[in-house]
């Protein structure tokens, strides 16, 4: 077994964890991705707005495929193809 082997197997159990998490608040933590996106935008005087809207979505886009991580979708985070 090799490294990487090795450190999956220890962190699958917090990445569980993260996951419940993550489903149960996900309301919670994508309201504070948007005030974190307000103030960040406020404080450089709007001059990177573009790039904060940009990494604010990706954030809850990454929220999104871990929270749901399980629930019919495939590990990519996908949804499966239609029946």
């Amino acid at each position: 077994m090799g490294l990487v082997d090795t450190l999956k197997a220890k962190l699958a159990p917090a990445k569980e964890k993260v996951s419940d998490l993550g489903h149960r608040h996900g309301g919670r933590i994508g309201h504070g991705l948007d005030r974190a996106a307000k103030a960040a935008d406020e404080k450089t005087k709007h001059k990177y707005s573009s790039k904060i809207e940009t990494g604010a979505g990706k954030a809850k886009h990454a929220l999104g495929r871990l929270s749901h991580k399980g629930e019919g979708r495939k590990d990519d985070g996908t949804a499966p193809p239609a029946a």
